[in-house]
């Protein structure tokens, strides 16, 4: 049997990787991919933690959470193509139309 620690350990460099990700890229495609390492870096530890204490609620969970991201990376496609469509660029740096 795997110890928890290194679940823990893989969770964490592929949070780290994701919010590398987050902060250094201006790609609003990238961006959107690192959210989502993010996301399932979490789930890591959910069904870690789940297997660990022999109870399935971390696993049931993590369904419930790769639902909402489903939806979640849907929608944001959907503004990154409108914004492409409007300003024929996904630079993050080019919008400014939330900026004071």
């Amino acid at each position: 049997m795997i110890p928890v620690s290194y679940y823990l350990v893989l969770s964490a460099i592929v949070f780290l990787t994701g919010l590398v990700g987050v902060l250094v890229r201006r790609n609003i495609i990238v961006i959107l991919l690192s959210v989502e390492l993010m996301l399932n870096a979490t789930n890591i530890n959910f069904v870690a933690f789940s297997h660990y204490f022999n109870n399935v609620a971390g696993q049931v969970f993590v369904f419930f959470t790769l639902t909402v991201a489903a939806a979640e990376v849907a929608v944001g496609l959907a503004i990154i193509i409108a914004l492409y469509r409007s300003k024929s660029s996904i630079n993050v740096d080019e919008f400014q139309l939330l900026k004071w």
